[in-house]
């Protein structure tokens, strides 16, 4: 099986996810589906390339064999080199639309209004983060008649249920995150400076295992220190650390796209008491969410198992402690389908990926200690293989 590839999974696969997509739109009655989502465009075409920061629409209808990709021609050869799509399925925009008063989207229009499908019902992924207003704005006034539907979940829920091929991309990313996780305990010292510690990580994110190589993040490494682990989302300076600080450090390996996040707390010097006893309830926590996974029980019912554990202790946490995770563009790798926390009804099946990031945040520091997993018809298959406490370095 290749490993890191331009054409990472067989046509056959591809055609799978393409009808399983085609049969959600016709029971929603939708006419055509507009894809915007970088994740999803790889999800059914296999394009992969880093130009979504212009317009990029692959455009799917219920009847056709493969989607149409419309993009910048001077990506013709990425998506040539990437998709399983034919020739006269890649539409191609001059640059004469790249920043200026034209618009891809009134190509698109004109498409729709040729096939006959101006004044039918239209999917939009009116939340994916390349759907520009402007994009949106040039839709609805070049198609007055069309009904447009939200459709930011559509091919996301498709995608949550795995093949094997894409479990076993999620499991050689798992390798790297644990080599990087490895490389980034070893580099974090005191008197290291941060932004060199996120240099070696980043080196052993890309470099990867001697079976696989890696791939950008969606992502970049959070790594905050000191009273900055109080706060769940901050990256690294160029400060030197010291002595009795605590680093949070979250990744992501990445084979084909596909993420194996993984998160440790570590503390450079004794950690206060309140610190261990605070990390001692979020790991027992997470172990009684993870033994609580199973095919039939749901999102909520993980997350109450996490919420009964920590009851009475000094931890609390009104955030979700997960999220369903696979394909990842920036700036998430996020799935944004199921989530783990109160009220989310999605009945987990096998060979869904989930990570579980119980991060709890006080007002001087932060832990997190995380887990990415796979749901088998077993249980929670835990894809990395770091030890799950709190990291300390006397």
């Amino acid at each position: 099986m290749a490993q890191l590839a331009r054409r990472p999974f067989p046509e056959a696969e591809y055609q799978d996810r393409l009808r399983e997509t085609q049969h959600r739109m016709e029971e929603r009655g939708l006419d055509v589906l507009l894809v915007t989502d970088p994740a999803n465009m790889y999800y059914l075409s296999g394009y992969d390339a880093y130009s979504f920061y212009v317009p990029q629409i692959l455009i799917v209808t219920p009847d056709q064999q493969q989607p149409v990709w419309v993009g910048r021609e001077q990506d013709l050869t990425c998506a040539v080199e990437t998709t399983w799509l034919d020739r006269e399925n890649i539409v191609l925009y001059s640059d004469d639309y790249v920043d200026s008063e034209l618009h891809p989207m009134q190509l698109v229009a004109d498409m729709v209004t040729d096939w006959g499908e101006a004044s039918k019902t239209i999917g939009v992924e009116m939340d994916a983060y390349y759907l520009s207003a402007r994009a949106y704005h040039e839709l609805r006034n070049a198609l007055p008649d069309a009904t447009l539907e939200d459709t930011t979940k559509l091919v996301n829920e498709v995608r949550m249920v795995k093949s094997d091929r894409e479990v076993e991309y999620h499991r050689q990313a798992a390798r790297i995150s644990e080599r990087a996780m490895e490389v980034g305990i070893e580099t974090i010292e005191p008197g290291v400076r941060e932004c060199d510690a996120a240099a070696a990580v980043h080196e052993a994110l890309y470099a990867g295992t001697e079976e696989t190589g890696g791939e950008y993040p969606a992502i970049p490494p959070l790594m905050p220190s000191g009273e900055g682990t109080g706060s769940p989302h901050l990256t690294w300076t160029a400060d030197e650390y010291e002595r009795g600080e605590p680093v949070i450090l979250e990744l992501a390996g990445v084979v084909n796209r596909y993420h194996s996040p993984l998160t440790r707390t570590i503390f450079l010097g004794e950690p206060p008491e309140e610190a261990r006893r605070a990390s001692n309830v979020i790991v027992n926590g997470l172990d009684a969410a993870l033994e609580a996974v199973e095919p039939g029980v749901t999102c909520e019912e993980v997350e109450m198992a996490w919420r009964e554990e920590i009851a009475g202790t000094m931890v609390e946490k009104e955030s979700r402690i997960g999220y369903s995770t696979g394909i990842g563009y920036p700036p998430s790798w996020v799935e944004k389908t199921a989530s783990i926390r109160p009220g989310d009804e999605t009945v987990l099946q096998p060979n869904m990926v989930f990570h579980m990031i119980p991060g709890v945040w006080f007002d001087d520091y932060g832990i997190e200690i995380s887990e990415s997993f796979l749901v088998t018809e077993d249980g929670a298959e835990v894809l990395a293989d770091i030890p799950r406490e709190l990291i300390v370095k006397e």
